[in-house]
Order: C-alpha cells, then structure tokens, then sequence
C-alpha cells in the first residue's frame, strides 16, 4: 500500500508540474501574439468629408464616379466607401480610405496630385466649383475595434 501511494504521489506531482507548464506556455504565446500585433499595426485609416457647394453635390458624386474613383485606386489609395447623408439635408459627400500607415498616405497622395489626370480634375474645379470645404481626419484603430 506505501508503494502504491508514493506512484499515485509521484504520477500527481509530475501531472501538476505537466498542466502548469503547459498553462504557462499557452499564456506566454497568446501575450506574445498580442504584442506583436500591436507591434506590426501602421495601419490607419482617413476619413474624408466634402461639403458640397449647395446645388453642386450631384456633379460631385459625378466626377467622383467617373473619374477621380479611378485615379485614386491607381495610385494605391484604397476607398472602403462612399457615402451621402441620409437625409439629404446636408451637403456632405464622405468617403473612408485605408492605408498600410501614414508615410504611405502621404507618398501616394503626393503621387496623385502630380497625376496629369488628376490636375485635369482640379481644371474642371476650378471651372465648376463643387467643393466648399473639406475635412480630413486619420484615425488608428483601437486594440478591440473590429475593423482593423
């Protein structure tokens, strides 16, 4: 009976030494994962919102379907969105883009803006003004933000 009980008290200490271990190991690679995600994030995201001259919100849209749209996928500046107020009343147009982080924003905004297709765009502008105001926000996500 005393060897039996000294195997069931050896067989425990080595499974409770065992469990603990392996506890320890699967909390330190789940915290080294969440550094590192933090670590690897750049990301940002910019939110944009025009405010139309009142009356000139549909050629907006317009220019923005035809034209600009376009240009701004070429040169990597990546639009999750359009959108318009929902009741009309306001003549915003806004839209959301995302970027690998800042720097990279500002090397391919840079880049469109000495597009000639793009000064094309600011000629017909200036011909038709649409745009009263903009503004421009970048945001970083939170750690508990489903869009990241």
């Amino acid at each position: 009976m005393t060897i039996n009980s000294w195997k069931f008290k050896r067989w425990t200490v080595f499974g409770t030494a065992l469990f603990s271990f392996a506890a320890g190991s699967f909390v330190t690679v789940r915290l080294a994962q969440l550094q590192q995600v933090n670590a690897d994030s750049n990301r940002v995201f910019e939110l944009r919102v025009y405010h139309a001259v009142p009356g000139k919100l549909p050629v907006m849209e317009a220019r923005f379907r035809d034209k600009t749209s376009k240009l701004l996928a070429r040169h990597n500046l990546n639009v999750l969105g359009y959108w318009e107020t929902e009741d009309g009343s306001d003549n915003s147009f806004i839209f959301l883009l995302a970027h690998e982080s800042r720097e990279e924003a500002k090397k391919n905004w840079d880049a469109m803006r000495v597009d000639p297709e793009f000064q094309e765009i600011l000629k017909s502008e200036q011909t038709e003004k649409t745009l009263e105001k903009a503004d421009v926000t970048y945001m970083r996500p939170t750690d508990f933000s489903p869009l990241k």
